[in-house]
């Protein structure tokens, strides 16, 4: 130590691990193993730092500051890759400056830093020095020493020692560390070579510097000194441009990159972009070229300006406005939906009396099956406009709508703005498909991405990440899917026009089958229409026995099916034609899948059947009683949630209350246990629209009367025996129509429902419209007595 060195204060720590540093930021310099280097040291922190190393005799992490004006760097400002450096000398001048001597040892790592010290302290991990092996590292180490000789005979004054330091370093890893030492290069370059702890690379890069610092020393060779002394910075850079015109034109590249950028600027005139996007994509088509292409960000915003200049922003498609043409495209294609349909007309003519107008946002809402994806289709068709879908089932990242940053690797644009490139104009039929499937994860909200999406006020500046510029989203048509709303937010459910789709009746399904169902199976299994003829007895007996659903799904797979079989029968040779009728069907499918279990189920008393609402669509609840002597314990079974649970409570104490007038025995309720099923176990059920099932199988179960089997009944009741509206009324009533029940009882509060209800449904059903719990006995039961009326007219 030297005379004039300082005494050094006690440290924070009393002891570090090998695997911990002192960390000492420095401007504007990079040390690297193997080189001296003094420093000179002012800031409270360094100067800590460096004390602290020499009094516990301890190397120092040397890391380069990302901003050269930064007083106090803290961890953000550095880089993460520096060198470890044992401090020869340490002296503290009168001036209050400190000089140290450093020798650089290794490169490290910065994993964390460590707070709570005085200066900064950083846990690392120490990189090794790369194995130097093989004919190819001694190959590029030879080739480097002769480029590095090279160098410095065009120097004015040849350094002897540099020369002969050159010419005994045996490794490639020294000799590229002492060779970018003496370069004139700026910081950010060096500390680039120091991280590159590949040899082979290291190697490579510092050649690729030198050979660029050699074509420059020969142009300043040839410029006299005079001139020299006159060159300003921007002189400079004209220079280095001029060397790099060189060094592209030496390896054939400076022809290809003109043309590159030349095919960038006709594309970004050509792409009627509005003013300040086209303003911003010259602005980065100007750094494209002044960037080299070997750098790593030329192909980030190369692909980046792609990306701008083959967005469609000033392509529309013209719209169809032909109301007869577009009526009778989506007749074709889909058949009832008239709700649907005549929202299209409404809005073809809104847009042909006011073009200026904007596109609706549509949510189609209804169970699997019923044709909600390929009616954006032919939504699409009708008007003219391509279409274009973007799936939202399982996205669960707001990046996948908004997009990724450019700063990212691999970012991209969100699926709307592919999709708007994918479809070619600014105005396609974009359909959001299972919106209600969206997820939500630690990288954000997607539905909360897609409240700008869906708002006309907002969607004309619609602001993707990666593009950074509004892009117009005002003309696009959304069309959104969903099989529930309670899944949807409330205020993205609010940004949409709702259309509920129901499921299909019996008729229906029969007609969808004849006009598009068998004619695609055709097609898929390579048969003609003349080769084979399905009867409508044949479509029912699929319909009735083989399928249950609200859409044609399964009813296009076991038509399918029915079809593959005559294939068969066709390759072998039969030629045909081949006639399918009902009695067929079981051979080829085997037999029924579905039966009607309704008169088994009501064979006896205490079984009604209610009809239930379900996210595929309606359905059939069977309501099953049963009592067993006991002390009055109310039992219930079948996954009943708490509202249903409280529904046969109210029913229960609603039968106590009319004991008399319906001739039960009130002592009777104390006498037994009464348990109320409903199938199927393994399904969790909810809801108030059973009470009148629940009232009816109850009354049913403790008068002996059993109700009628072709009955189904909905509503909620009240403990004054009033029978309540419930939602759901145009699924529950196709569904039991799909059932074969012929008699439908509803609260009449919901006649409002009835035109929703389909002909076919309403022609064929009877409907019992229900003020109160009386009335829905008289109409079910089926009573051994000659006059069961008589029986309530009391009550009645």
């Amino acid at each position: 130590m030297n005379a004039t060195s300082p005494e050094l204060p006690t440290p924070a720590t009393s002891t570090v691990g090998d695997d911990v540093l002192l960390i000492l930021p420095v401007r504007n310099l990079v040390l690297f193993p193997g080189m001296v280097m003094p420093l000179t040291v002012g800031r409270k922190g360094s100067v800590e730092a460096a004390q602290e190393a020499v009094r516990s005799d301890r190397p120092l992490g040397l890391l380069l500051q990302k901003d050269a004006s930064v007083d106090e760097p803290g961890p953000d400002d550095l880089y993460r890759v520096g060198t470890v450096a044992s401090v020869l000398r340490f002296v503290s001048a009168q001036d209050g400056a400190h000089h140290l001597v450093c020798q650089g040892e290794e490169r490290f790592r910065v994993i964390d830093f460590i707070p709570g010290h005085p200066y900064l302290l950083a846990r690392v991990e120490r990189l090794p020095a790369a194995p130097e092996t093989g004919v190819e590292i001694e190959a590029r180490t030879l080739a480097l020493r002769q480029q590095a000789l090279q160098a410095l005979e065009l120097l004015p004054q040849t350094p002897a020692e540099l020369v002969h330091a050159i010419q005994s370093t045996p490794s490639g890893s020294a000799l590229a560390d002492l060779i970018v030492s003496y370069m004139d290069l700026k910081p950010e370059e060096k500390q680039e070579v120091l991280e590159l702890t590949d040899l082979s690379q290291r190697l490579t890069r510092v050649s690729e510097l030198l050979a660029r610092r050699i074509e420059v020393l020969k142009i300043q060779r040839d410029i006299s000194q005079q001139t020299r002394e006159k060159i300003d910075e921007r002189q400079r850079e004209f220079v280095l441009r001029e060397q790099l015109k060189t060094i592209q034109k030496e390896l054939g590249e400076d022809g290809e990159q003109a043309a590159e950028i030349e095919e960038i600027a006709t594309a970004i005139a050509k792409a009627g972009m509005p003013p300040e996007v086209e303003e911003h994509a010259r602005k980065e088509l100007k750094r494209l070229e002044r960037m080299s292409e070997a750098s790593g960000e030329y192909p980030m915003l190369r692909t980046y300006l792609d990306w701008l200049t083959e967005l469609p922003w000033n392509r529309l498609s013209t719209d169809t406005l032909d109301i007869a043409a577009a009526r009778k495209v989506l007749d074709q294609d889909h058949w009832d939906l008239e709700k649907i349909k005549r929202r299209i007309l409404e809005h073809l003519a809104v847009r042909k009396l006011a073009p200026a107008g904007k596109s609706p946002i549509l949510c189609f809402v209804g169970p699997p099956g019923v044709g909600k994806t390929s009616l954006g289709q032919s939504i699409a068709r009708a008007m003219g406009r391509q279409f274009v879908r973007v799936s939202l089932g399982g996205v669960h990242d707001e990046a996948e709508i908004r997009g990724h940053r450019r700063t990212y690797i691999g970012a991209l644009p969100g699926n709307i703005i592919q999709a708007i490139r994918k479809a070619g104009t600014r105005n396609p039929v974009l359909m959001l498909d299972e919106m209600d499937k969206l997820g939500q994860g630690f990288h954000g909200d997607p539905s909360a991405a897609l409240l700008e999406v869906l708002d006309p006020e907002q969607n004309h500046t619609f602001r993707d990440n990666y593009l950074a510029v509004p892009f117009d989203l005002s003309q696009v048509m959304f069309i959104a899917t969903a099989n529930v709303l309670d899944s949807i937010p409330g205020p993205l459910r609010d940004r949409m026009e709702v259309i509920e789709l129901p499921g299909y009746t019996q008729e229906d399904k029969l007609e969808i089958a004849r006009r598009y169902l068998i004619d695609r199976q055709l097609k898929a299994c390579g048969l003609a229409p003349e080769q084979v003829e399905i009867t409508d007895a044949a479509l029912r007996e699929l319909i009735d026995g083989y399928t249950r659903e609200a859409g044609c799904r399964n009813l296009e797979r076991e038509i399918g099916a029915v079809l593959r079989h005559v294939a068969v029968r066709v390759a072998e040779g039969e030629a045909g034609p081949h006639r399918i009728d009902a009695a067929d069907i079981p051979a080829i499918l085997g037999p029924r899948k579905f039966e009607s279990e309704l008169a088994m189920r009501t064979a006896m008393p205490g079984v009604a059947t209610g009809l239930a609402w379900t996210p595929v669509g309606g359905d059939i609840l069977f309501i099953e009683a049963s009592r067993t002597p006991g002390n009055g314990k109310l039992i219930l079974t079948g996954q009943l949630g708490d509202v249903m649970k409280e529904s046969v409570q109210a029913a229960l104490s609603l039968l106590k209350s009319r004991a008399e007038r319906l001739g039960i025995d009130p002592a009777s309720f104390d006498k037994h246990d009464i348990h109320v099923h409903v199938p199927a176990g393994a399904i969790p059920k909810d809801g108030p629209s059973a009470g009148v099932a629940m009232f009816v199988a109850l009354a049913s179960l403790h008068t002996g009367r059993c109700v009628r089997a072709d009955t189904a009944m909905t509503g909620e009741i009240s403990l004054r025996g009033l029978v309540l509206p419930v939602g759901g009324i145009k699924e529950k009533v196709v569904a039991a129509h799909r059932a074969g029940i012929r008699r439908v009882m509803l609260p009449a509060r919901n006649r409002k429902d009835y035109d929703d209800i389909p002909q076919s449904a309403r022609e064929q059903l009877e409907f019992i419209w229900l003020d109160d719990v009386d009335q829905a006995l008289q109409a079910v039961f089926e009573c051994p007595q000659d006059d069961a009326d008589a029986l309530l007219a009391d009550g009645g």
